[in-house]
């Protein structure tokens, strides 16, 4: 092998290693946006604030953006660079992960759609502080995932997956006040129903979140985590009920 050779093959392996990271930034910042929709559209709940509701709603074209982008990368590098089956778990898990957090941003900006119609109701004392405190333990998750990915700790990337649970029993919770309160008083139920549909998006967000960590005991094990854990969600309710 001439130098001309191993010089051509170091600028592969050089341009090769360049458009993974820089899918992998893409990953990151995606990321950071969808947390940040999902504590603004919790808090602008809690807040009753139109204005802030409209800001997530319309920040979520970048998380869609990002996601398109994600994917034409990862597209082309399968295409142009011929990657190995461990790069290629890499570029796999990423399009996974990007698919997931564009889910979440809808959800968030679900949220905040429902807002608006919200603050034209009367309040369901404490509801709205519990939806934010519920949509802040999967934010804490999306981060923690996010860092086990970055770190390729699946050990950090199980505990989100065993907090999922709590998110769970969260909802569950909510689920039995919103009854109650609907029970009591009928002029509660219209409220109660679009507050039912958020707590329910916030819990399939963090089904999501889950999944971008058994994508990241994937990327480090080469094998997805087993599904023995039950389900918290004891409602009956369809998985995807009030999605956008």
């Amino acid at each position: 092998m001439n130098s001309d050779t191993i010089l051509d093959e170091s600028h592969i392996v050089t341009s090769f290693d360049r458009d993974l990271e820089s899918i992998q930034a893409q990953i990151m910042k995606m990321g950071g946006l969808v947390e940040e929709a999902i504590l603004k559209a919790a808090q602008s709940l809690n807040d009753r604030d139109e204005e802030a509701a409209e800001k997530v709603r319309n920040s979520d074209k970048a998380i869609d953006a990002l996601e398109n982008q994600i994917n034409e990368g990862a597209a082309q590098i399968i295409a142009l660079r011929a990657p190995t089956a461990s790069d290629l778990r890499v570029i796999l898990s990423v399009m996974k992960i990007s698919g997931n957090l564009e889910r979440i941003g809808d959800y968030a900006k679900n949220m905040a759609k429902r807002t608006g119609v919200l603050v034209q109701m009367a309040p369901i004392n404490g509801s709205h502080t519990a939806i934010r405190r519920m949509a802040r333990e999967v934010q804490l998750m999306l981060k923690d995932a996010l860092d086990a990915y970055i770190q390729r700790d699946a050990d950090l990337a199980r505990d989100v997956i065993a907090r999922d649970e709590d998110v769970d029993q969260m909802y569950n919770a909510l689920f039995r006040e919103f009854l109650t309160f609907m029970m009591e008083d009928p002029r509660n139920i219209t409220a109660c129903m679009h507050l039912h549909f958020i707590a329910k998006n916030t819990e399939r967000m963090g089904d999501h979140v889950t999944s971008i960590a058994e994508q990241v005991v994937y990327l480090v094990e080469c094998t997805l985590p087993d599904e023995s854990r039950p389900k918290g969600d004891k409602t009956s309710f369809d998985a995807d009920l009030g999605e956008v």
